[in-house]
């Protein structure tokens, strides 16, 4: 598995937070790849999770990183596009401090290892990009690094119990596909999703 213990969010945040700013405000109430979700609920989820995985890297815990992404579906408020590019860069600045990693901290209710926390935070952001990029038909172009460490957190969980509840049934993709698209099978997604009529 790669090792994320040095990683850098800040490619992989930037790259979302360029997808965001190319959102028009007729596509918020668009279909993604997330069945329950529309667009806006999509950035919704993206602001959410950046804020609880900001404060489980400063090990700030209280009832950000307490709640389920679950809980609800999430929305979005009027100042999302000046909120959400600045909590992406503060949670690529938490990630970077020398404590972030290590000991344990707790991210939608699940107490787990700094370095497990990290992971699952890069897996969001690269699957999450993907998401909105394949939505709102944009280039999507992850950061290379954080693309094979969610292909290799992906790849190291498809035998676990319950990973079908959390991620879906692996969707199959051939071996000689690009990463990005055997990552996002890996997913539970299909690689060539789209919404109707494009």
């Amino acid at each position: 598995m790669t090792d994320t213990s040095t990683l850098d969010l800040g490619p992989q945040t930037r790259v979302i937070a360029h997808l965001a700013e190319g959102v028009s405000d007729d596509q918020l109430s668009g279909p993604t790849p997330c069945p329950e979700m529309a667009v806006r609920n999509l950035l919704g989820h993206l602001l959410g999770l950046s804020v609880a995985f900001r404060d489980a890297a400063r090990k700030d815990l209280g009832a950000t990183t307490d709640t389920s992404p679950d809980a609800a579906v999430p929305d979005l408020g009027p100042g999302w596009r000046e909120e959400l590019p600045k909590v992406l860069d503060e949670l690529a600045e938490a990630w970077r401090e020398p404590g972030a990693r290590s000991g344990m901290t707790r991210a939608g209710g699940v107490d787990l290892p700094g370095e497990v926390a990290a992971a699952v935070a890069v897996d969001e952001l690269v699957i999450h990009g993907w998401d909105l990029a394949r939505a709102t038909g944009q280039e999507y172009t992850p950061d290379p690094h954080a693309l094979r460490a969610s292909h290799d957190f992906l790849l190291a969980a498809v035998d676990q119990p319950g990973r079908d509840e959390i991620f879906g049934p692996v969707v199959p993709v051939p071996s000689g596909a690009p990463l990005l698209d055997r990552t996002i099978g890996l997913s539970g997604r299909n690689p060539h999703w789209a919404p109707e009529g494009r």
